[in-house]
């Protein structure tokens, strides 16, 4: 990790970048996948997954029978741990849910919102080197929670042509519709377009590589909601002397784990802290069984010193990181002035690990700064709100002769006679 000691202010947007593919090349290799897709279907998927993944898939949908040798594959601790995920996540994105309350703007005008599911949602579940079934989790059960009625999942096969068992045993946990074996961009694509096999949805959810959140914002010319740009994982932790340099260090890794293009940011108010924490991520890393991913993704990080703590704040609101960890004596107070964040982690005893599985929180979050503008996952991510709105008689006298001035002003005469004529009618 490169350190940057209380660096000034002109170069902070150098060390907010983060490490990214050559854009031309990745927007046409997207684009290229995308079109492949939408002409040829199921057999263009089947091309590319062997291309891809190097595996020859005939059937892409996932069979009953797989699902339940997965079910038994499975050990009964992993599968208990997976529903009490399930059994948090349910209960934190349950309590998301509005009640229609009916407002009277007007005496005789009355408003209100309802909530109303999407009803075909397709959720990408990465798994390569790590398949990600608590994703599954996150994804599948406020779409359950909303009531959306197709609930599609797409996810890259292993080398025998098969889908995680865990993905799987999560999917039918939390009544996905149905599961298919591709994955990258030409899932997005499938999800997008529909092909034989693949229905069409209306909104596409799930974290992936670079390739992945690509396709997720070409597909969105096509009239295809997403539910973010979430690319390559990223944490970013604030420490001071109260930090227990072993957990810091921990922490960091545990995101570098993630992938070659993810970053860990570490600032620190003293730097005097960051031989110690340096000292424990040498040692850690050391035992890590995906040490190669980590040390690469530590070349992409960076620790950076700020004495000055609302220059600190500053920072990481300009970083607007995915996770921030804030391990600091004083992490209450820091966190009120917090504004650019994907999910919060606070104290000695608050890992971002523990929001990645089991604590309820969605860990499905903007990346790349895009926190800036974006929320997480939430129940409603899976809803539409359609608004109503009902006119009486006296309704109508009251607020219609505003409506007539207002768009006589924006010269539509015709806004103006929609009034009118009702005006008309109640003076006969």
């Amino acid at each position: 990790m490169k350190i940057f000691n209380n660096p000034s202010k002109e170069i902070w947007p150098q060390l907010t970048l983060r490490p990214q593919l050559e854009l031309e090349f990745l927007e046409s290799s997207v684009r290229n996948v995308l079109n492949r897709v939408r002409k040829s279907g199921d057999n263009a998927l089947r091309e590319l997954t062997l291309q891809f993944d190097k595996v020859s898939v005939q059937h892409l949908l996932v069979s009953k029978g797989e699902f339940d040798g997965a079910e038994k594959s499975l050990s009964s601790t992993l599968k208990e741990a997976i529903r009490t995920a399930a059994h948090n996540i349910e209960k934190f994105h349950a309590a998301q849910k509005r009640e229609s309350i009916k407002i009277e703007t007007t005496p005789g005008v009355t408003c209100w919102r309802n909530g109303v599911p999407i009803e075909k949602v397709g959720i990408y579940i990465p798994g390569g080197s790590a398949p990600l079934f608590s994703t599954v989790l996150m994804l599948g059960i406020p779409a359950r929670l909303a009531g959306c009625k197709e609930v599609l999942l797409c996810s890259p096969p292993d080398k025998s042509g098969a889908i995680n068992a865990a993905i799987l045993f999560a999917a039918q946990l939390v009544g996905v519709t149905s599961v298919f074996k591709v994955g990258g961009a030409q899932a997005i694509a499938a999800m997008g377009f529909g092909t034989e096999s693949i229905g069409k949805v209306y909104k596409i959810f799930g974290p992936g590589n670079q390739y992945v959140t690509k396709a997720k914002q070409l597909i969105m010319e096509e009239g295809v909601a997403i539910d973010m740009p979430a690319g390559p994982s990223e944490v970013l932790v604030m420490a001071d002397e109260s930090a227990n340099p072993s957990f810091v260090a921990a922490d960091l890794l545990s995101q570098a784990e993630h992938g070659e293009d993810s970053q860990v940011i570490l600032v620190v108010n003293n730097e005097a802290l960051v031989p110690a924490i340096q000292k424990e991520i040498e040692r850690q890393l050391s035992a890590l069984p995906r040490k190669t991913i980590a040390e690469k993704s530590l070349l992409n990080s960076r620790v950076i010193i700020i004495g000055n703590e609302k220059q600190a704040i500053d920072f990481v609101n300009e970083y607007a990181p995915e996770h921030l960890i804030i391990n600091m004596q004083n992490a209450d107070n820091i966190v009120g002035k917090i504004i650019n964040a994907g999910s919060v982690f606070l104290g000695n005893y608050s890992p971002e690990a523990i929001g990645d599985y089991a604590s309820g929180t969605n860990h499905t979050l903007p990346t790349n700064g895009y926190a800036k503008a974006f929320a997480g996952v939430s129940l409603e991510s899976f809803m539409k709100y359609i608004t109503y709105q009902r006119l009486t008689e006296e309704g109508i006298q009251k607020l219609g002769p505003v409506v007539e001035q207002m768009a006589e002003a924006e010269q539509l005469i015709g806004h103006k006679m929609a009034v009118r004529v009702r005006l008309e009618s109640l003076k006969k």
